[in-house]
């Protein structure tokens, strides 16, 4: 008689990483490590949208206060989007299958929209109230040359407004699952980052697709573009319909590098 028992082998449970916990800290290591290759590159003068004397002179923060900033941004990031995923999953633990890719396009698509949406009006209102502007949104103006990994140096509140509930709307209304989340925020991280580069290099595939880029958020982020130039991070539909879109020329400056310069008169 076989002793059954001997048939009950002990099931090894595995601890996956849930897709919920890369979502939420996949996009973080992606704004570290793209953000760190543009620091490894160097200063590429020749590719500079300000010069590294006018960076020194213009911006009035420590680049270790920037670091410092962005790091509790994303706590509160991490914080906001544990507890959307704990709310949504609740105690299944079941993995949601993968539409197909079409699907998942459209998803993208429409996030994409969604986002941009929220940060405009959002981003615009954080001008137009004098008061949001001087104790929350004028901190990450304090840069106003750009770099890479400044790009999320935000108020704290700022933050939570405009990226951590952007997103998540973004993620909700799109309707797509944990997994795809985990590819567009990195996505949205990577157009955040470079568009905060200070650097316009030949065959960025992201300005080759997106008007929303570098020499774009540029001209916002100079003293006299603080009232065009809402739009981010990826189109710049909203400007153009009501009237905040700012026109630029590219030219190349005698001492290297080049310089976004506006088009149309300024008001």
């Amino acid at each position: 008689m076989t002793n059954s028992s001997s048939n009950l082998t002990p099931t090894v449970m595995p601890f996956p990483v849930s897709d919920e916990l890369l979502g939420t800290f996949v996009p973080i290591a992606v704004y570290w490590i793209y953000s760190g290759i543009y620091v490894m590159l160097g200063d590429l003068n020749q590719y500079r949208l300000h010069t590294k004397a006018e960076e020194d002179k213009k911006n009035v923060v420590s680049k270790r206060t920037v670091v410092k900033g962005v790091l509790i941004q994303q706590a509160f990031q991490i914080a906001v989007s544990l507890l959307l995923f704990t709310f949504m999953s609740g105690d299944s633990g079941v993995v949601l299958p993968q539409p197909s890719l079409p699907v998942i396009i459209l998803q993208f698509i429409v996030a994409m929209v969604v986002m941009d949406t929220w940060q405009y009006f959002m981003h615009r209102f954080m001008h137009i109230n004098k008061f949001l502007y001087k104790h929350i949104h004028s901190k990450h103006h304090t840069l106003v040359v750009p770099y890479a990994f400044g790009a999320l140096y935000n108020h704290p509140l700022e933050g939570l407004i405009l990226d951590t509930i952007g997103g998540a709307l973004s993620f909700l209304i799109s309707g797509m699952t944990p997994r795809t989340a985990i590819f567009f925020f990195s996505f949205a991280t990577i157009k955040t980052v470079d568009d905060h580069c200070g650097l316009w290099l030949p065959g960025n595939l992201l300005h080759v697709f997106f008007n929303n880029n570098s020499a774009y958020h540029d001209i916002h982020h100079q003293l006299y573009g603080t009232k065009y130039n809402f739009s981010q991070p990826f189109f710049i539909t909203w400007d153009k319909i009501l009237g905040t879109h700012m026109p630029f020329s590219l030219e190349k400056r005698k001492e290297g590098g080049f310089e976004a310069r506006p088009i149309k008169k300024i008001n």
